[in-house]
Order: C-alpha cells, then structure tokens, then sequence
C-alpha cells in the first residue's frame, strides 16, 4: 500500500541525529524521496544505509549558517529529484547559562543556526514550496519549523536560547499569514525534554544544572516527535496543523 507521502520530496536539515534523523526515516517510511543535510557526512551516510535501496536519498554535507551552501542545499535538492514539497527545519543548538559573563561566542552560534540557517534555508525553499503546492501529487506543501517549549515560556539560565525560539515562532506565523492562500501549509513543532544530542553540547556546569532539571522524568524519544511532525505534513489539503506542543508527561513547564 503505498505511503501518504509518495511523489513528494523533503528536506530535513539537522538529519545527522536526534529529531531530524528520526523525522528522515519516518518521511521514508510513508514514501517521501529524501533530501537530508547536516555538517556531519559520516552520519548521513549511515543514515542512507540505513533506509536503504527502497528509498531515494541525496547526501548533502551543509553549513546552514552559510547563506551561499543553504541555497545550494536546496538548489542540489531541486536538481537532483525535480521539485521540493516538505521542508523540516530541524538544525539547531541549545546552549543555556546565565547571561551575565556569558560566553558570547555561544549566543552568535544559536542566533546563526537556530534563526538565520532556519531564515535562508526558507528563503530558498519558498518559490519551489510554491510551485509544488500547484501540482500533483498533493497540491500542497510543507515548511515544519523545529521550536521548543523555549519558544512559549522564558526560564532564568535560558534567555538567548529563548530569543531564537520566541524569534523562530514569530516569523513562522507571519510566514503562514504570507502564503496559506497558496496552499504552503506552515507549522511550528514545539518539543519539551527530548533525549538527545542537543544538551550535549553545553558546559559542564550547565548540564549538571540540565540534569538536575529534568534527570528524574521520563523523557520523550526523538521518534515520539517525529511521529507529530509526520501527522502534521500527512494532513488532507485543506487541513493545517499550526502548532503542535508537545511534552514528556511529567515536565511541568
């Protein structure tokens, strides 16, 4: 029976680990040909072997934070397989701590990857998005921006973080009010705790404090919200799923 996703294809930025990687097998899964990108090319070579010979898969080893690579990213894609129909907007970085002496060097690297990578790969997807919301097989298509809880709720040791996340949020929905007349359906999926590599990148100090957190819930799977962004981009035309937050059972906020 063929998948929901058949004749489409999408992009997943951040595809090395984590959410994007889980997102990449789940669009496989309902017959998506996949475009995934990332800095890392070992991982998404595995990640190809790993969907194997029944899925289309173009590598593309990428610095979003390059304005140049992030329009060749999407360009390479359109090449490569002829149109764009789904673009996850998945790469980010979480690196918490106080503000007051704060490593500045941390702040510019979410602002670039979380907010700028997420802005020109967008830039760059649109007019193909466009042209595939006109056409067969679905006549709609789909920008999904990662966010986080972040992005709804301020927390002391988090504020550049949640500058990016807030930012994220607020231009998807000017985004969506842009271009849902054209059947570009854009979404924002908000996460809580999630185990994966993202908290790995901070201080030490800062993921004793991670830990001290969260260490005693039980935290979502990345599958668990690949499962909500694929319900999202599998939605009949004329249905739009905006928001989507979700969170581990027992995190309060």
């Amino acid at each position: 029976m063929p998948g929901a996703l058949e004749g489409t294809v999408a992009l997943v930025t951040g595809a090395s680990s984590g959410i994007g990687e889980a997102t990449a097998v789940a669009l496989a899964a309902e017959g998506a040909t996949l475009a995934v990108a990332a800095r890392r090319r070992d991982r998404l070579e595995l990640l190809e072997e790993r969907l194997g010979n029944d899925t289309q898969v173009l590598v593309v080893e990428t610095d979003i934070t390059d304005e140049a690579a992030a329009r060749g990213m999407v360009e390479a894609t359109v090449v490569e397989f002829g149109r764009l129909d789904i673009v996850i907007n998945n790469a980010g970085v979480m690196l918490l701590g106080p503000i007051v002496d704060a490593p500045v060097e941390e702040w510019r690297r979410m602002v670039e990857i979380n907010l700028l990578g997420l802005l020109y790969t967008t830039h760059a997807a649109l007019p193909h998005l466009l042209q595939a919301a006109e056409t067969d097989p679905r006549r709609v298509a789909d920008v999904v921006n990662i966010s986080s809880v972040a992005g709804r709720f301020a927390r002391l040791g988090s504020g550049v973080y949640n500058a990016t996340k807030f930012g994220v949020g607020a231009f998807s929905e000017s985004l969506r009010q842009e271009v849902t007349g054209r059947h570009v359906r854009v979404s924002l999926v908000e996460p809580g705790a999630t185990a994966t590599e993202l908290a790995g990148h901070n201080r030490p100090e800062v993921l004793e404090n991670i830990r001290s957190t969260f260490g005693s819930i039980a935290t979502m799977t990345a599958e668990d919200v690949a499962e909500s962004i694929v319900f999202t981009v599998t939605r009949p035309r004329h249905v739009a799923v905006n928001e989507v937050l979700i969170r581990p059972t027992e995190q309060e906020r």
